[in-house]
């Protein structure tokens, strides 16, 4: 532990953005998955979505380089219901499916609350979220490829995303609310003293400026 890695971390968490995120529907492929997973990381995404897969996904820590440490992942059985909650919560959704009526991903103004949905590769995009989409988007193709892999289109719309809420000043200052902020911040330097509190239904204690605990470790009333 040190003083530089609790910076790096404090860093990143000023740099999150809580209003934008990104939904796998029907997506299982853990390596898809676990790419996607890393561009959340990369772009500050703090949460994914995965809808669909009856709320059994597993994504091994070896997949995804241990970065479901800094990324949650919020499991949905049912696709329909998901985006409803989303929708509910202010989100914009941004279905990435080349209909007729799709327009340019650039083209949308994603410093408002933004989801971005994605869908199988091959199969597509579920109807369940065609239907719910308030935009469709497309990537625009040069070529004869019809469509790119999953994980490589969700870091074409997210680096977007990105260029244009760093445009807006969205990354200039912290926008997690402060009780998120302080407790990612000690689950991220302390995850086996987070996992014990949780667990006994302790308070995270505080960290000094090395991000370690201050005052030892936290005691349960029946230890």
């Amino acid at each position: 532990m040190s003083a530089t890695r609790l910076q790096r971390m404090q860093r990143a968490l000023e740099l999150r953005q809580p209003d934008l995120t990104v939904v796998m529907a029907g997506v299982h492929k853990e390596h898809n998955v676990s790419a996607v997973i890393r561009t959340c990381d990369a772009v500050g995404v703090p949460l994914l979505h995965s809808m669909g897969q009856e709320g059994r996904l597993a994504i091994r820590r070896t997949a995804s380089a241990g970065v479901t440490r800094w990324v949650e992942v919020r499991q949905h059985a049912h696709i329909a219901a998901g985006l409803d909650e989303l929708r509910g919560a202010g989100f914009q959704l941004l279905a990435a499916h080349a209909s007729p009526g799709a327009v340019d991903f650039r083209a949308v103004d994603y410093t408002r609350a933004s989801a971005v949905i994605l869908g199988r590769e091959l199969e597509g995009m579920p109807e369940e979220a065609v239907a719910r989409a308030d935009q469709h988007v497309r990537i625009p193709m040069a070529g004869l490829t019809e469509s790119l892999n999953v994980s490589v289109a969700a870091a074409v719309i997210l680096f977007e995303a990105q260029r244009q809420r760093a445009a807006a000043g969205l990354y200039d200052r912290c926008r997690l609310d402060p009780e998120t902020y302080r407790r990612t911040l000690f689950e991220w330097m302390q995850p086996k003293i987070a996992r014990y509190c949780r667990r006994q239904g302790l308070a995270y204690p505080e960290l000094d400026e090395e991000g370690h605990v201050v005052g030892g470790l936290p005691r349960s009333d029946t230890g």
